[in-house]
C-alpha cells in the first residue's frame, strides 16, 4: 500500500494553470499533487557569446526552491550560493527541453525558463520540465503569432515523470514520504512521441535488475502519455 493511498500506477492528481505572471512571455502553474512550480519563460534578442553569428537559438534554464518550500526552513541560494543539487538540476531541465527544440528555426534569441518551487513534496525537477515545456510553448507561440519566426521552433512535447521500487514494488510518480524511502529511484525525461530525452536512475537501498527497469520505463512511458495530455489540455 502506498501511503497516498494511490495504485501503483498512478499520477497524482495534476493541474497546470498558464498565464499566471504578468511579464513573462510564458507562464504556468504545475501542480503534482503537493509539489507546487512556478515556470516562466523569458525571450531576449541575444544568445551567449559562444552562439554569436552562428545562426543559432538556445534555451536555458533556471531553478530555485523558496525557503519554505520545505518542512523546514532552507537559506537562500542567493546568499550562500548555489548547491551542486541546484546546478545539476537546472542542467538538466535546460538539456531536456533543447531535446524539443529546433534551434535554426528559432534564430539567434534566447529563451530563459525559470522554475521555482513554491512547495515541495518530492518529484520537484520532472515538474519543473513538464510546467517549463508549457512556458516554452507559450513563449514560441507569441514568436508565431508575431511573425518573428518562419516555422515553429518547437518539434514536439517534453515531460518527465519519477519512478521507483517502494516496499518492493514499482511505482509511479513517487511523492516525498516515497522518494525518501525508496529502494531504487529515477527520473524519465520523454517526448510526446515516446523518444527517450534522459534517464537518471540510481540503487538508493538495493540493487535491480533489467526487467524491473523496463518495468519503470514502461510506467513512466505510460505517466508521460498522461503528462502531455494534460500540457495539451491546459493550452486548449
Amino acid at each position: 500500500m502506498r501511503p497516498s493511498g494511490r495504485k501503483l500506477n498512478e499520477l497524482r492528481s495534476i493541474t497546470i494553470e498558464t498565464d499566471v505572471t504578468r511579464h513573462a512571455e510564458g507562464s504556468c502553474m504545475i501542480r503534482m499533487g503537493d509539489t507546487h512550480v512556478l515556470c516562466t519563460a523569458s525571450l531576449e534578442e541575444r544568445v551567449p557569446p559562444f552562439l554569436k553569428n552562428t545562426g543559432l537559438g538556445w534555451v536555458t534554464a533556471e531553478y530555485g526552491m523558496l525557503p519554505r518550500a520545505t518542512h523546514t526552513r532552507m537559506r537562500r541560494e542567493a546568499k550562500n550560493g548555489q548547491s551542486g543539487r541546484t546546478q545539476e538540476i537546472q542542467r538538466l531541465i535546460g538539456r531536456s527541453l533543447r531535446a524539443c527544440v529546433d534551434r535554426v528555426a528559432l534564430g539567434e534569441r534566447q529563451i530563459s525558463i525559470d522554475c521555482d518551487v513554491i512547495q515541495a513534496d518530492g518529484g520537484t525537477r520532472c515538474a519543473a520540465i513538464t510546467g517549463g515545456w508549457v512556458a516554452l510553448r507559450l513563449a514560441c507561440d507569441k514568436l508565431m503569432k508575431a511573425r518573428d519566426v518562419l516555422s515553429d521552433p518547437l518539434t514536439d512535447h517534453i515531460a518527465a515523470v519519477s519512478c521507483g521500487i517502494y516496499a518492493g514494488q514499482p511505482v509511479l510518480d513517487l511523492d516525498y514520504p516515497e522518494d525518501s524511502e525508496a529502494g531504487v529511484d529515477g527520473n524519465f525525461v520523454i517526448t510526446g512521441t515516446g523518444r527517450l530525452v534522459e534517464v537518471q536512475m540510481s540503487a538508493e537501498g538495493a540493487t535491480f535488475s533489467r526487467d524491473q527497469m523496463g518495468t519503470l520505463l514502461d510506467l513512466a512511458d505510460a505517466g508521460v502519455t498522461e503528462l502531455v495530455a494534460a500540457q495539451r489540455a491546459a493550452l486548449a
